[in-house]
């Protein structure tokens, strides 16, 4: 075959370290443009992005060219730098080590892109911990507690 095709949507999620509630109104937006920036220069391109103040949802259309864990460390790397040059709020601002990336099908993106949407009103009902402890549960991933919550 000589075309190469791919159609890799993933549901990427990941918190800051601790859970710590730094992510502020203020930089949201920008924080949004800047992780959309990354995923366009590693040829993936963004479906939905949001964020509550201790973690972020990021649902896009991976590229075949590139490897997701290479994606996942820029996008998380860059950003953490980046936002630390934002607000003196953010000194000692990290990502946690970890991250779940979720294969979505075609068929449910849109539903996830909505339940991306609607963060704010989701997490007035369910904390993240239970609400990634029920992705994993979703998607057969057995979650290690011991590891996750650093």
């Amino acid at each position: 075959m000589s075309q190469s095709l791919a159609n890799l949507v993933v549901h990427l999620v990941f918190s800051t370290k601790g859970r710590r509630p730094l992510l502020r109104d203020e930089e949201r937006g920008s924080l949004h443009a800047y992780i959309t920036g990354i995923l366009n220069n590693h040829d993936s391109h963004l479906i939905e992005i949001n964020s509550v103040r201790d973690h972020i949802h990021i649902l896009f259309a991976q590229s075949k060219n590139h490897a997701p864990s290479k994606i996942v460390e820029q996008v998380k790397s860059s950003s953490s730098v980046w936002i630390k040059e934002q607000h003196a709020w953010y000194f000692d601002f990290a990502w946690q080590t970890g991250y779940g990336e979720f294969s979505v099908s075609p068929m449910h993106v849109e539903a996830v892109r909505e339940y991306i949407r609607n963060k704010a009103q989701h997490h007035a009902k369910e904390d993240f911990q239970t609400e990634y402890r029920r992705f994993c549960e979703k998607n057969g991933k057995p979650l290690n507690e011991q590891y996750a919550w650093e």
